[in-house]
């Protein structure tokens, strides 16, 4: 039976997004990094004597140093975000075992999602409830593609591989309390159906149904993720997951990826679209690491809700709380973009 948790926060959101365009925050990892934490911070008293380096780990700080995760938590709740990704983009056992932690990935998902859940809800009122999404990140690996140029067949992950560590994943984000999973910046497709077969276990098991958000990068201006499949093909991969919204985060930034943004509103037409690019190029000389500014991204996000392509829209790398504060108050004045037979409508009802 479906946990009534569960199915009401899932159905709130959803009926936010009829309402509104809604607001997803900007990079944990990049705020983190602009706090330049020591190794021993990283590694706290409980892996004091680990004998790899974790400095570079952001997910351990879960366990080490979870104030200044919820402190970056609060930061975007403050600047308007609706929806707040989990600390948790590496944290499955395959991209752990590169800092001799993989033992410790499920309870890094708990603790996460545990820590995201206290900041939303003590951020939350009545008129304007906060929404947690378990972030589900690609891993360091990928089925698709040759680690060895030398040997197009070779591969370092297989799908069965993928399928129980993103299970494991989600596992403890569920049950430290997530709203809903986000599948994303997927450059390989297969990666992405690993996880959703996860999702799709992990729900069969438990019986609570959570909506899910999936969303790939497209990494240069070839309109294609790594894995060489172009917005639409990549959408039509993951339809089958009946996601309550796609888009595309990560890569590039706002300027350059209007064009698949656009495409990608128009193919995905039976449900809702996310948005949250990078802050625009690799700049070393600008405070984020990025050459969009604040005002320079909310305007070029304004432009995409006022064309009607959004439904939740926000930031990835180099996105702070005050680029989030200004695309906030830039789209609050338009209309979310519409759908027709929604995917996601179905599968609550179904719960």
């Amino acid at each position: 039976m479906t946990s009534p948790r569960s199915y009401t926060r899932g159905a709130r959101l959803a009926e936010l997004l009829q309402q509104r365009i809604v607001i997803i925050d900007g990079a944990m990892g990049t705020m983190l990094q602009r706090r330049q934490l020591s190794e021993a911070d990283h590694r706290g008293e409980r892996f004091a004597a680990h004998g790899t380096d974790l400095r570079g780990n952001g997910d351990v700080l879960n366990l080490t140093r979870p104030e200044v995760v919820r402190e970056i938590h609060r930061e975007y709740l403050d600047a308007g975000a609706d929806l707040i990704e989990t600390n948790t983009f590496g944290a499955t056992r395959i991209a752990q075992q590169d800092y001799g932690l993989a033992e410790h990935a499920r309870e890094m998902n708990v603790a996460a999602a545990r820590i995201a859940r206290s900041a939303a809800d003590a951020a939350a009122t009545p008129e304007r409830p906060r929404f947690v999404a378990g972030a589900l990140g690609p891993t360091p690996r990928t089925a698709s593609i040759s680690p060895d140029v030398n040997d197009p067949g070779a591969r370092n992950t297989d799908f069965n591989a993928l399928r129980e560590a993103y299970h494991e994943q989600a596992s403890g984000l569920l049950e430290g309390g997530v709203d809903v999973f986000l599948v994303e910046t997927i450059f390989d497709t297969l990666n992405a159906k690993a996880a959703i077969f996860a999702l799709d276990e992990l729900m069969a098991d438990t019986g609570e149904r959570l909506p899910v958000i999936v969303s790939g990068t497209v990494t240069d201006a070839s309109g294609r993720i790594l894995s060489g499949q172009t917005v639409p093909a990549f959408w039509h991969s993951v339809r089958h997951a009946r996601p309550l919204a796609v888009g595309l985060n990560c890569a590039l930034g706002a300027a350059l990826m209007r064009p698949y943004i656009e495409e990608l509103s128009k193919v995905a037409a039976d449900t809702w679209i996310s948005c949250y690019p990078n802050a625009g190029l690799p700049n070393p000389m600008s405070e984020t690491g990025f050459d969009e500014t604040p005002e320079v991204t909310g305007a070029l996000i304004e432009e995409f809700a006022r064309a009607g392509f959004l439904n939740i829209a926000g930031g990835c790398c180099g996105t702070t709380p005050a680029h989030i504060r200004e695309i906030a108050r830039r789209v609050a004045g338009y209309r979310p973009r519409s759908r027709r037979d929604p995917l996601f409508t179905p599968l609550l009802n179904a719960a």
